[in-house]
């Protein structure tokens, strides 16, 4: 076998996390990657989650290879069926996920500390121009958020991580609600062919919350998580 060249500059991290794989995960599932290859994928759950490195789904639910379909941007957002002809990557991934893999889920996992919460929170709380000032992405992208500010539920308004981690469920509310007006989400949806679920994870303690569809409020899957019970 020739010995792999490497790009001058490409990062160490990288190259030494690949060699991990190859030589120790891949040997494992080397059949299971052989045959979604050979057959395709077809998982049944689609997450809408945050780029944010902290809060990656397949690490949070151990999924195995072709098991889950992730769609990750800023602050796990899904803007409304705008079907204009300019470019829509999470509208484009949820169409290709619902019409050509048939996901029987759809999952919008939310998480703590988020930035892009962070930043749209301190924008019009502080009236702070930077990340989100006008004319950029990144303050376009995020002012989808602005619909979510009329359902933040927070039992102490008067604390900042409160008010951040409210907005952070009523961004999933919201992101849901955006499901729905895609038709092809909502004609699946009442005839019971595809179910639309809220997550939020906790980073700092490792919880999941899920949410209650009937009411939008948050629990936690798991009432006897603990973080210190996975500690050594």
């Amino acid at each position: 076998m020739p010995r792999p060249q490497v790009e001058p500059g490409f990062p160490s991290r990288l190259v030494d996390g690949y060699k991990a794989f190859y030589y120790g995960r891949l040997r494992h599932e080397r059949e299971r990657f052989e045959r979604l290859a050979a057959t395709g994928q077809k998982p049944e759950v689609m997450i809408v989650a945050c780029c944010d490195s902290r809060a990656a789904p397949e690490v949070v639910f151990d999924a195995a290879p072709g098991e889950i379909f992730v769609v990750r941007n800023v602050a796990n957002l899904v803007p409304p069926y705008a079907p204009d002809g300019v470019h829509h990557g999470t509208s484009a991934a949820l169409e290709f996920a619902v019409q050509a893999l048939k996901v029987r889920h759809i999952v919008v996992m939310g998480h703590g500390r988020c930035g892009g919460v962070h930043a749209f929170r301190a924008s019009r709380e502080e009236g702070a121009g930077e990340p989100l000032s006008p004319g950029d992405f990144i303050g376009k992208w995020m002012s989808l958020l602005e619909p979510a500010t009329a359902d933040i539920r927070c039992e102490e308004p008067g604390s900042a991580a409160a008010r951040q981690r409210a907005l952070e469920e009523a961004s999933i509310r919201n992101s849901l609600a955006n499901l729905m007006t895609f038709p092809c989400v909502r004609e699946l949806v009442a005839t019971s062919r595809l179910r639309l679920h809220g997550a939020w994870f906790d980073i700092a303690a490792g919880q999941l919350w899920l949410m209650d569809p009937q009411t939008g409020d948050f629990a936690m899957a798991m009432a006897e998580a603990d973080p210190r019970a996975a500690r050594p």
